[in-house]
């Protein structure tokens, strides 16, 4: 049950993540550092895992797939 919640809330940082790109915050931000720093050890070897999509980025999508197949298994 907690483990749900864990996956939970990473996927509400990584969404984080997503919506705090769009909005460009200056990353001399406490709350874009601490985004970065949680979701840049996952989407960064995602990143370069993924083939290129013409500037457009989707390690964080995968990696939401890929948490709620996590979670299901729970």
């Amino acid at each position: 049950m907690i483990l749900r919640q864990i996956i939970d809330l990473y996927s509400l940082i990584v969404l984080g993540a997503v919506v705090m790109s769009w909005m460009q915050l200056p990353p001399s931000n406490p709350l874009a550092q601490f985004v970065h720093a949680v979701t840049e050890p996952v989407l960064g070897p995602l990143r370069r895992a993924l083939p290129s999509m013409g500037g457009l980025d989707f390690s964080p999508m995968v990696l939401l797939i890929g948490l709620q197949m996590l979670k299901s298994l729970f």
